[in-house]
């Protein structure tokens, strides 16, 4: 019809994207640097052909049902738990993805959080500043070597597999539990399959990498946590319900397990009277696995093209649900 179509983004998100929606569309964004709270969201989406959305957005049938004109909802997101994919489909709104962006950037975060959980970077960081440091102490602070240990990857996705590269400069064993086995991996990297039992009790440290389903929710249960080296480390840069939290705490706090890194939560933000952070063995990061300048960029133009493309009545790039496109463009 030519319209200007309209479009609701729901954070104000890079330039790189947002120039894009800009030129493009008759948006609102919100402005506030918190999640759209659910009344604005619902209202907001009501009147929009397109929405441009945040992991912190819970998109299910409710929000559709209001927003009968919607064309596409695009994620600025590889992962999509926070969109009820099946409503979406069955009322014909097509889904889409930022994936691939984040792959390296993610595996770099990884790396750091065991690097620091290993080493005590934060801990030490922390006794530096307060004055406590005295002496050179042969006790003082010791921590876990990395090279030349064997590392645990669960999920040998994308993130995964850059985990990987990057523990063959360790010189580590590298052992993995993945639901596909990847043989041309296994020769390119020198890696193992191993159960996930296996891979658990020999590991020194087990990094998670496999997306939230509900088979994997709570996958890394008190059971699991139990087959852990007592020195052994946990580092999860991938969904917090993967890991069963309240497990864990008990666990660090036991002493049962050596640490744990943690990037993600079962509850975002975590909240600051949570028994987690009392303790000295886990480092606790906001969720930044993919904070970069450069890559939050990429995945705000991916997002945004997604957006662009199914409003042009074209088939979006990276389309999580495509029995729903009927369109006829490229």
């Amino acid at each position: 019809m030519g319209e200007t179509p309209n479009v609701y983004v729901t954070r104000v998100i890079p330039d790189e994207g947002m120039r894009l929606v800009r030129e493009a569309t008759q948006y609102k964004v919100w402005e506030e640097d918190r999640p759209v709270p659910r009344d604005v969201l619902l209202r907001e989406a009501a009147g929009a052909d397109g929405l441009l959305c945040l992991l912190t957005d819970r998109i299910d049938g409710e929000l559709l049902d209001a927003a009968p004109g919607l064309q596409i909802v695009a994620n600025m997101a590889v992962g999509y738990d926070n969109i009820d994919v099946p409503a979406a489909t069955a009322r014909g709104v097509p889904i889409s993805n930022t994936p691939g962006v984040l792959t390296e950037t993610t595996a770099d975060l990884a790396w750091a959080l065991l690097m620091a959980t290993a080493r005590r970077i934060v801990e030490s960081d922390r006794f530096t500043r307060e004055g406590r440091w005295e002496t050179w102490s042969p006790m003082l602070l010791l921590g876990t070597d990395i090279h030349h240990a064997t590392l645990g990857i669960v999920g040998l996705g994308r993130i995964g597999a850059e985990v990987a590269k990057r523990a063959r400069g360790f010189d580590m064993r590298i052992l993995y539990a993945s639901r596909n086995r990847r043989p041309e991996l296994e020769r390119e990297l020198g890696i193992e399959h191993a159960a996930l039992d296996d891979l658990l009790h020999e590991s020194d440290f087990v990094s998670i990498h496999t997306p939230l389903t509900p088979e994997t929710r709570g996958l890394i249960g008190a059971r699991e946590l139990a087959l852990m080296k007592p020195t052994g480390i946990l580092i999860n840069t991938a969904r917090g319900p993967i890991v069963d939290q309240p497990a864990l705490t008990e666990a660090l706090k036991a002493r049962r397990i050596g640490g744990a890194g943690l990037d993600v939560f079962t509850e975002e933000p975590v909240a600051v009277e949570d028994p987690l952070l009392k303790l000295d063995n886990v480092v606790v990061l906001p969720h930044i696995g993919s904070a970069t300048t450069a890559t939050r960029g990429r995945m705000a133009r991916i997002a945004a093209e997604n957006l662009l493309a199914a409003l042009a009545g074209k088939r979006p790039p990276n389309l999580v649900n495509p029995e729903v496109w009927r369109g006829s463009g490229a």
